[in-house]
């Protein structure tokens, strides 16, 4: 009987370690710190209005899930007719330091080439302290050299409405990218990546940026948009595609764009 009580005790002993121990660790951990991740695959295909922890902002636009066109999983369809838009919307974000990093893939069916300079932001940071809108991407048709480049650019903030695209930056249509942005609020600074290469010559700063005089100043981020907006009436094309997926916001660098 006592042989009996002790193999039962250490039966006991045993189940309660196996309790008390957490689950490993996946084959793919989250990175440290990320506060989002969405890639699409958990949602029922067809349109979309919200997310997990996200809504969808729209006018002459769309949002839905369609099966990845890589064959592997899915993925989000953004449609906009004439300068409509089509945004992913992620609410109540309080990032540490007023700091993140955000990695997203995407690809853009086609650019606009008219009118002249029209502007288009794939990303917009904001917060409700003040009217600032930060647009880590975005660009620009420059008719002057034949094309749409990218470029970081701001709104409604001190120094003014502007985009400041780079020539050495050319956006491409209807190809795949991972593209990476860091908001680091220590000097206002806006760093992009595209397929895990820095771009420098897109970066701005609080004394260095493409608006008036004065300092660049983040508000206190609270939202961030991704998706698509054309700004000018009667564009050619008359209607944009965009797909995205893999989309997370983190404290540090997500990485999983070098090729």
């Amino acid at each position: 009987m006592t042989r009996m009580r002790k193999a039962g005790a250490a039966l006991l002993a045993a189940a309660a370690v196996l309790i008390a121990t957490p689950p490993t660790a996946s084959a793919s951990p989250v990175p440290h710190g990320t506060f989002v991740r969405e890639s699409f695959d958990r949602l029922p295909l067809g349109p979309v209005t919200a997310g997990r922890g996200w809504t969808t902002d729209s006018a002459n636009g769309s949002l839905s899930v369609e099966p990845s066109t890589t064959g592997h999983g899915r993925e989000l369809r953004l449609r906009t007719e004439g300068n409509g838009r089509a945004f992913m919307v992620l609410s109540d974000l309080a990032p540490a330091g007023n700091s993140f990093w955000a990695r997203l893939r995407l690809r853009v069916d086609r650019f606009p080439t008219a009118p002249d300079w029209a502007h288009w932001t794939l990303a917009e940071a904001s917060g409700s302290d003040t009217p600032t809108l930060v647009r880590p991407l975005g660009g620009q048709y420059a008719p002057t050299d034949q094309g749409n480049f990218w470029g970081v650019g701001s709104d409604l903030g001190p120094t003014g409405d502007w985009t400041a695209w780079k020539t050495s930056a050319p956006a491409t249509a209807g190809v795949w990218s991972c593209v990476e942005f860091h908001l680091d609020a220590t000097d206002n600074r806006v760093t992009v990546y595209q397929d895990g290469l820095e771009k420098p010559e897109l970066t701005v700063s609080t004394k260095e940026h493409g608006g008036t005089a004065g300092d660049f100043v983040f508000p206190r981020f609270d939202q961030l948009k991704l998706g698509w907006q054309l700004y000018q009436a009667d564009p050619t094309p008359s209607s944009y595609e965009m797909r995205m997926d893999d989309v997370a916001l983190s404290g540090k660098r997500v990485g999983g764009c070098a090729s």
